[in-house]
């Protein structure tokens, strides 16, 4: 006796997040954030989206974790967007299965093809996003690096891209004491490009200054979030220090006098690249976004 086919049971949800870790050179691009005629990553990797999907619109748009900005590169970007089920459909041949492991090679895979012709894109990894993850409110922090190239070495040519050349010699240990001093919860509005109806209140959780065997002063950079051209902001008064231009101790009080102020310059973009997001527990995820979205519910996380 020939029995009915048992039903098939897909443990994907109707609507499925896809998590994206990424890395980019960003010195052509004007930035992640989509503008209007302009080149920019998320433009690039949603126009790929939507050559995949062509036949399943409404195409989706990215989420991520923190908005570069023009010139600005990434090691460890993150974004995530979602799937209709149709769209999982498309993206699923038959007989492969509608399993998490194959969607995510699936996605990856073809996304990687299409983006084959814009190698300043890397699509590092692809995965079904656990519930309540949200690549921007569910984050703990975000860790940047600057790299300085002063004249105790001279400038390596090679990689000219992402590191900054600086013309005078800087001196690395007050530079370590004036980053220190700026570490903990505060409103950094003198650091921050302003944005209306957006708060400039983040925690600072590493800032920290090393000499590379190579010569290059390297500047480490972490907090919950960062406001726009805060790192650069906060690079440019500590490489005032080191110039001598500006006392260390003077950092913490333009801190609290909340203004933004000449007495140090925003460094350039191409020192500047996104190394890491760190997330909690999957159990954790959709706590975390809702109390970063109760802290922050104006803001747009950018560099």
């Amino acid at each position: 006796m020939n029995l009915p086919a048992a039903p098939v049971v897909s443990p994907l949800p109707e609507n499925t997040r896809i998590r994206l870790d990424i890395a980019y050179d960003g010195t052509d691009f004007s930035g992640w954030a989509i503008q209007p005629e302009l080149r920019t990553v998320q433009g690039q990797i949603e126009a790929g989206l939507a050559t995949i999907l062509q036949s399943y619109p409404p195409y989706p748009s990215l989420i991520v974790a923190g908005r570069t900005d023009a010139g600005v590169h990434a090691l460890g970007q993150v974004a995530h967007f979602d799937l209709t089920p149709d769209q999982v459909g498309g993206l699923l041949r038959r007989g492969r299965g509608r399993t998490p492991a194959t969607l995510a090679v699936m996605v990856q895979r073809r996304l990687g093809g299409i983006l084959v012709t814009q190698p300043e894109i890397v699509i590092k990894a692809s995965a079904v996003a656990p519930p309540g993850f949200d690549a921007r409110f569910s984050a703990n922090w975000r860790r940047y690096e600057y790299r300085i190239a002063d004249s105790v070495l001279g400038h390596n040519p090679q990689d000219r891209l992402r590191t900054t050349w600086h013309g005078f010699a800087l001196d690395l240990e007050p530079m370590q004491v004036a980053a220190a001093s700026l570490l903990g919860l505060h409103d950094f509005a003198t650091y921050c490009k302003p944005r209306p109806g957006a708060t400039t209140i983040r925690t600072l959780q590493e800032f920290s200054w090393r000499r590379d065997p190579d010569g290059v002063l390297v500047a480490t950079v972490q907090a919950d979030a960062f406001c726009h051209s805060m790192v650069r902001a906060l690079v440019g008064a500590c490489v005032a220090v080191g110039e001598g231009r500006l006392a260390g101790e003077r950092l913490a009080t333009l801190r609290i006098n909340r203004a933004r102020t000449s007495e140090f310059k925003v460094m350039p973009p191409q020192g500047l690249t996104l190394l890491a997001v760190d997330y909690p527990a999957d159990d954790r995820l959709a706590a975390r976004a809702l109390e970063t979205r109760a802290r922050r519910a104006l803001d747009e996380d950018e560099e």
